[in-house]
């Protein structure tokens, strides 16, 4: 099973693919979509294109974004949400299904404390995934660890223990 977390944003969407392959996990692939410094819309644009290159690239069984959570800031709140809808658009277009979990759910599951910061994240993605180096940027290392989230939750599901490489 192929799995891509994406972690949405409007200067940098993170995304993280990881292949569950019966109880072990592997990195196939992690990396960030930035697109240049151009008007709120081409930006879109640019990373739903960057999306879609993604998806058709891997062809996944799953796309995996974080859950809508509260925002101090109202703009940004609104940019991000219109980021998530694109990542949303490019998995429905791909007609790969969407799993979304909180930020608490998605940090016990990886780092096992769910207000762990995102340093502590981006080690344990590392080490889960025996890489030889911390995934950047962190946005990315976000994305693995929403992937291996899920990845996690499906073994769970499916009564199957996972080895050394992917351990829930």
């Amino acid at each position: 099973m192929i799995i891509v977390g994406i972690d949405p944003g409007s200067r940098t969407t993170g995304y993280g693919v990881i292949s569950l392959e019966g109880n072990r996990c592997r990195c196939l692939e992690y990396g960030a979509i930035r697109p240049p410094d151009v008007i709120f819309p081409e930006r879109l644009r640019l990373i739903h294109h960057g999306l879609q290159e993604l998806l058709s690239r891997h062809v996944p069984e799953a796309v995996v974004v974080e859950q809508i959570f509260h925002h101090a800031n109202v703009q940004s709140a609104l940019l991000l949400g219109q980021t998530r809808g694109i990542v949303i658009l490019a998995a429905a277009q791909a007609g790969v299904p969407l799993a979304e979990y909180s930020a608490l759910q998605i940090k016990k599951a990886v780092v096992g404390y769910g207000k762990a910061d995102k340093k502590q994240v981006q080690l344990m993605v590392s080490k889960l995934l025996n890489l030889k180096e911390k995934p950047q940027p962190l946005d990315a290392s976000d994305a693995l660890a929403m992937a291996l989230c899920h990845a996690f939750s499906k073994a769970r599901y499916q009564h199957t223990p996972l080895r050394a490489g992917c351990r829930p």
